[in-house]
């Protein structure tokens, strides 16, 4: 069994944004921009934001932190997006979710312009991934795609079993893993024999978002599983939706929770919005 380190592979893809950022600066005088509305004081989102800004100082981008109180109103919430959609410096802009009640998430994230929609959640963005013609990838699924392929795991002729169907992660991950040649089944809470099926799966990735989930009569000897899980269990310990400990021995490769998955998220993050200066800059 290998573990995949998310964190390691995470640092070697920065120091290569950092590259090309440094390139991008010296070449054209391009700093890449990054603009994240928050709404509201809920602490997990402030936390998700701040270790976006640090990313971002990492790097060498130009961040901005919007901070909005809870009782925004949506118009107002719309005329900001507006006026970063018209600022050619802001590459991404992020509306950091979920917002307080009273706002809808639906057309905020259609107004963002499809160049700057760095999370990809656009329905234009969307459409260009499930042809395979895309810019943006959304973040989670994009990072799991760099752990197999860096990890020298091959995709194409592969049964892949994605657990999860969810708009962030499941589907596109199926449609990245079909994308790279994969044979793709997707699982979700009115599968029939879920375990007979992600039995067959050569790559495993659980999206489902409960604590040891996936337990070991599921998984077939020599799987890779990915792990996209974070959970805390009844100890309040951070954990993934596999049963690492009874998972492992079976696999020929695993991500870990913490430490595999997650460090990728705001990573890929990183990579959209420097594609976008460097792609969508005059």
């Amino acid at each position: 069994m290998k573990l995949i380190d998310g964190k390691a592979i995470s640092a070697q893809i920065r120091a290569e944004l950092t590259e090309r950022t440094n390139a991008l600066k010296s070449e054209r005088g391009i700093v890449p921009g990054l603009t994240v509305i928050i709404v509201g004081d809920d602490p997990a989102s402030a936390i998700y934001v701040r270790n976006k800004a640090r990313a971002c100082d990492e790097l060498g981008f130009a961040s901005e932190v919007i901070r909005l109180p809870a009782d925004t109103k949506q118009e107002e919430l719309e005329a900001v997006i507006d006026r970063l959609n018209a600022d050619e410096k802001v590459d991404g802009i992020l509306v950091q979710l979920p917002l307080p009640k009273g706002l809808d998430a639906k057309p905020l994230l259609l107004r963002i312009s499809p160049d700057k929609d760095v999370d990809a959640f656009h329905p234009y963005n969307v459409g260009r991934i499930s042809t395979g013609d895309y810019g943006f990838l959304p973040c989670t699924p994009a990072g799991v795609m760099e752990l197999i392929t860096r990890s020298g795991i091959e995709i194409e002729g592969k049964k892949c079993v994605v657990i999860g169907r969810s708009n962030i992660v499941g589907k596109p991950m199926a449609m990245l893993l079909l994308n790279a040649g994969g044979t793709v089944t997707v699982c979700h809470s009115k599968t029939r024999n879920l375990a007979e099926v992600t039995r067959s799966a050569e790559i495993l990735v659980s999206a489902v978002g409960k604590a040891d989930f996936v337990t070991a009569d599921m998984v077939s000897e020599g799987a890779v599983v990915i792990d996209v899980g974070m959970n805390r269990n009844a100890d309040g310990k951070l954990c993934g939706d596999v049963a690492f400990d009874e998972v492992a021995p079976k696999c020929s490769y695993i991500t870990p929770v913490p430490g595999g998955v997650g460090p990728m998220t705001i990573t890929m993050l990183m990579r959209n919005t420097l594609y976008a200066a460097e792609n969508n800059r005059k």
